[in-house]
């Protein structure tokens, strides 16, 4: 047995890259034998793969607010089930106080074993977005709920294949065993079985690896690949200042965050105290969340191209309170804390360190659906410039990274109409550097349905930076088949009826800099 003191720089890359590779592998198996319009069209999705002690060696470019969080479901289940694991096991979790993100998103996590089948030597998982887990309004992402089990089935660690042998009938029985069942257990399952797919691909794959260079060598390398992202996060870390900034979203919550540089030690602490209480909506976001946005956003400060990992973590002190909105405690509900808090806490993070304006600074969250149909968007908008680029046009930012349906497939699919999806001309902020535009969709219903939206930034504007302008705000509103217009708020629930309209116009991004 030799150890390997060093990593070689040519091997670092290949195994860099052979990591990534594993986890883009899965991903295109979980999007081939997916169902859901949501996994499959939409790619509301992530795969990564984990050393032996949970943590996260690498990624595909998937979803930012999956991938920060999912190495602490991973510990969870160690910490959990830990000598009980056995070969051919494969587990579900989804809660948002052991990891998760909000109910929708279900990981499924599979172990692997050494040869002998006596060690577990790594983790793969994937995260995927169920278009309906439960909760009391169809999508699971209801506008108003006030507590976790408002939002639908809690998965904590549960056996979902036991030595090989699919659960079907158990989680099919949990499915429907709650005051809010899946309305579509057959789709749950089908995208389960997906996942279940996907990491076995991931199985396969490091097998290979191990068969290939030898245990000792990939495990090596492993560490190696999380060192050299922690080296670089603190090269990053190096030509920071000092910063801080309170944020304040429509509810009148506030995000405060104070970011202070260590030059000795080349770290930074990220004190996120003076930050709202816990909040009686669902706007809390769960540790794990608040983890994954400032991992994407030191992340993104590095110009070398390393995975997102584990050690992107270990140069920061990460200070949260107990209680406070961004830290809550279980039963608080939490669907809008994953898609939309984490949005600002990452908006907070780049003012404080003056390097961009806010982008849209939300998922624009859009649910429709009755017992037969359910569906989930996310709908772009523009982002923040910054200091020497303009914002981009209607794109997806931050903490999420998936597509928009395609309108053939989403009116062969549901009876709905795309009736028009255009740029919103001149919402961007002006300045030396211009925010990016948002877009304005309007969705005409073809049978009654209950509509929801869950967004942020209709009242408080995307903030501007060093003198540029504030993106203009977010409108959600309905324009009734006789011509009535209704108003709604930043989130809502309303019922939808043939000939109806849903319109949902989104926020552009802040500029940069004076206006010249």
């Amino acid at each position: 047995m030799y150890t390997i003191s060093q990593p070689d720089p040519i091997r670092l890359e290949i195994f860099k890259n052979l990591y990534q590779f594993i986890a883009e592998q899965m991903g295109i198996v979980l999007q081939n034998t997916a169902t859901s319009v949501n996994i499959k069209e939409r790619l509301d999705f992530s795969c990564a793969i984990f050393d032996a002690s949970g943590s996260l060696v690498a990624n595909a470019p998937h979803i930012p607010v999956h991938l920060g969080s999912m190495s602490e479901s991973v510990i969870s289940l160690i910490n959990d089930r830990g000598d009980n694991i056995k070969p051919g096991n494969v587990y579900l979790s989804n809660n948002p106080y052991n990891g998760g993100t909000h109910l929708p998103d279900v990981t499924a996590i599979t172990p692997i074993f050494d040869i002998e089948k006596t060690q577990i030597i790594f983790y793969v998982a994937s995260r995927g977005h169920q278009a309906d887990i439960g909760g009391i309004t169809p999508g699971s992402m209801p506008p108003h709920s006030t507590t976790v089990a408002e939002e639908g089935i809690i998965f904590d660690n549960f056996l979902l294949v036991e030595q090989g042998d699919f659960q079907e009938t158990a989680v099919r029985n949990y499915l429907l065993n709650h005051p809010y069942p899946s309305r579509n257990p057959d789709q749950n399952i089908a995208d389960f079985k997906a996942q279940i797919a996907a990491n076995e691909r991931g199985v396969q794959e490091l097998d290979k690896m191990v068969n290939q260079y030898g245990l000792t060598t990939v495990q090596t390398y492993m560490q190696f690949v999380q060192n050299n992202a922690e080296e670089s996060v603190r090269r990053a870390i190096d030509v920071l200042k000092n910063g801080a900034f309170i944020y304040e979203m429509d509810s009148g919550a506030k995000i405060q965050v104070a970011v202070t540089i260590n030059r000795e030690n080349r770290s930074a602490k990220i004190d996120f105290t003076g930050t709202s209480a816990q909040l009686n909506s669902n706007f809390n976001a769960p540790k794990a969340v608040t983890q994954a946005a400032v991992l994407y956003v030191f992340r993104t400060l590095v110009d070398d191209n390393i995975p997102l990992n584990t050690g992107c973590l270990k140069p920061l002190e990460i200070i949260i309170p107990q209680g406070c909105m961004l830290n809550p405690i279980y039963p608080a509900a939490v669907v809008a804390g994953n898609v939309e808090t984490s949005q600002t806490i990452v908006d907070a993070l780049y003012g404080a360190l003056g390097v961009m304006a806010a982008s849209q600074g939300t998922m624009n969250n859009f649910t429709f659906g009755n017992e037969k149909y359910q569906y989930y968007e996310t709908i772009c908008g523009g982002s923040g410039a910054g200091i020497n680029y303009h914002g981009t046009d209607a794109i997806h930012t931050h903490m999420t990274n998936s597509r928009l349906t395609d309108p053939e497939v989403l009116e062969t699919r549901y009876p709905v109409q795309v009736e028009s999806f255009s740029l919103r001309s001149d919402s961007g902020g002006k300045g030396t550097y211009s925010g990016g535009n948002g877009v304005i969709r309007r969705i005409k219903f073809l049978e009654p349905m209950t509509a929801n939206i869950l967004s942020s930034h209709r009242l408080i504007p995307p903030f501007g930076l060093h003198g540029g302008g504030s993106g203009k705000v977010g409108r959600n509103w309905i324009k009734r088949e006789n011509g009535t217009e209704e108003n709604l708020g930043n989130t809502a629930t309303v019922e939808m009826n043939s000939g109806d309209i849903f319109i949902i116009e989104t926020p552009g991004g802040g500029g940069f800099g004076k206006v010249l």
